[in-house]
């Protein structure tokens, strides 16, 4: 497997997520006020999966597991710090979703699934101060998907390696034809 830059790869993700100091500082803040709240999302968002019959496989006989796994990372989305230690671990949360081989899809559909149980939440915590729940809906909206197009870095890392493991590319060869392309045809590397 290639060695990531997490320091460029955590700048990406916030550069094209919109996720910002303003909302670090946002989510530092109402952690207090959502703290109590993370068990109760967790749960919602499991008994949804469970509901989904795809994706049952995937939670059988370790729900509880699961559960306490996913509250952790809750817990982490709302406290930081959002440097590149954070962007090897949300990389690592990734790996571990491609090991078990669970569909890329669920990882974009699951984010969906977190934000729909997180938003009464925000609502009840803002008390009906729209402005402060606009700020705090920015916010979670915009660190969850920065750990999700950094937990998606993961899935295509697997897919090239299996590419070039079933072709025999090399991973300079890789390099050099996808310099190229983006030579030829003016796309980024970024």
């Amino acid at each position: 497997m290639r060695q990531i830059d997490f320091s460029q790869l955590n700048r990406q993700a916030k550069q094209f997520s919109g996720f910002d100091a303003e909302d670090e500082r946002v989510l530092a803040q109402a952690h207090a006020l959502l703290v109590s709240e993370l068990d109760p999302v967790t749960d919602a968002f499991y008994a949804e999966l469970v509901g989904i019959e795809e994706a049952r496989p995937f939670l059988e006989g370790r729900l509880e597991a699961l559960k306490a796994t996913h509250r952790r990372w809750l817990e982490r989305i709302f406290t930081g710090p959002y440097d590149e230690e954070f962007a090897a671990y949300m990389h690592q949360v990734g790996v571990v979703h491609v090991q078990v081989r669970l569909p890329e899809r669920f990882m974009a559909s699951g984010i969906g699934l977190i934000g729909k149980h997180l938003i009464p939440v925000l609502s009840c915590a803002c008390a009906g101060d729209l402005e402060q729940l606009g700020r705090l809906m920015k916010a979670v909206n915009a660190v969850t998907t920065y750990c999700l197009i950094i937990m998606q870095v993961s899935y295509r890392e697997h897919e090239l390696d299996r590419f070039m493991d079933v072709t025999g590319i090399s991973e300079a060869l890789y390099a050099n034809l996808a310099a190229a392309y983006r030579e030829k045809t003016g796309v980024s590397a970024d």
